[in-house]
C-alpha cells in the first residue's frame, strides 16, 4: 500500500481518511478480506451492546473517539444478548488457564461489538496500538499472558499481524468489577 498525497482519486486510486492509496491490485496484491467476512468464517458474531447488572449504571463512553483515535473502555466477557458470560472468578482458582484464555476471546468480541456500533464500520481500524489485558487472579496465579493470548491472537487472526500487532500488557489484579475473569481495554488508530 503506497501513499500519494498529491495525485487525484480516479479509477486507479481510491481514497480513504483524506489520504489517496494506490490500491493492493497494482502491485499484485490480493484485496484484504473484510473483518466482518473473517468473523462470520470463523463462525463468530459480535454481542449486542453490553447489559450491566441491576443496578448498575455505566456514567462513561465505552469507546470514545477524538481525531484519528480511538479509546476503548474496559470490558469483559459477554454472551450474545450482551450479559456478563461465565464462568466468573479467579484464574488460578475457579477458571483454568484455558477457560481464561477463551473468556479473552470472548472480550475481544465484545470490544469489537462496541468499536462496531461507535465507529458504524471495522474497516475503519487502521492499526491496535496498545492493549492493556488484566487477569483476575488468585494468589500466586501468574500466567497472565497466557490468558490475554486469547484476546491478542483473535485480534491478530483477523486484522493480520500489521494492523492487529499491538503493544499489549497482562497483569494480574486481586478482583476485577463484577468478579469477571478477564477485563481488558485499548487505543486505536482510525480513518476519519
Amino acid at each position: 500500500l503506497t501513499h500519494s498525497p498529491h495525485r487525484r482519486a480516479g479509477p486507479a486510486w481510491s481514497r480513504r481518511g483524506g489520504v489517496v492509496l494506490e490500491p493492493l491490485a497494482r502491485h499484485g496484491v490480493a484485496a484484504p478480506v473484510r473483518v466482518t467476512a473473517k468473523l462470520a468464517a470463523l463462525g463468530l458474531t459480535l454481542p449486542a451492546a453490553v447489559r450491566p447488572p441491576p443496578g448498575v449504571t455505566l456514567p462513561f463512553r465505552l469507546v470514545r473517539v477524538v481525531g484519528d483515535r480511538a479509546y476503548v473502555s474496559g470490558h469483559g466477557p459477554l454472551n450474545a444478548d450482551g450479559t456478563l458470560a461465565g464462568p466468573l472468578g479467579q484464574l488460578g482458582r475457579e477458571l483454568t488457564v484455558e477457560q481464561g484464555y477463551h473468556e479473552a476471546r470472548l472480550t475481544a468480541l465484545a470490544v469489537l461489538g462496541s468499536l462496531e456500533r461507535e465507529l458504524g464500520d471495522l474497516e475503519r481500524i487502521v492499526a491496535w496500538t496498545r492493549v492493556f489485558g488484566m487477569v483476575n487472579s488468585a494468589p500466586g496465579f501468574n500466567q497472565h499472558p497466557s490468558v490475554i493470548n486469547g484476546f491478542s491472537e483473535l485480534i491478530i487472526e483477523l486484522f493480520g499481524a500489521e494492523r492487529g500487532g499491538h503493544s499489549r500488557s497482562a497483569v494480574g489484579m486481586a478482583g476485577l468489577p463484577f468478579d469477571l475473569p478477564v477485563e481488558v481495554e485499548a487505543e486505536l488508530v482510525i480513518a476519519r
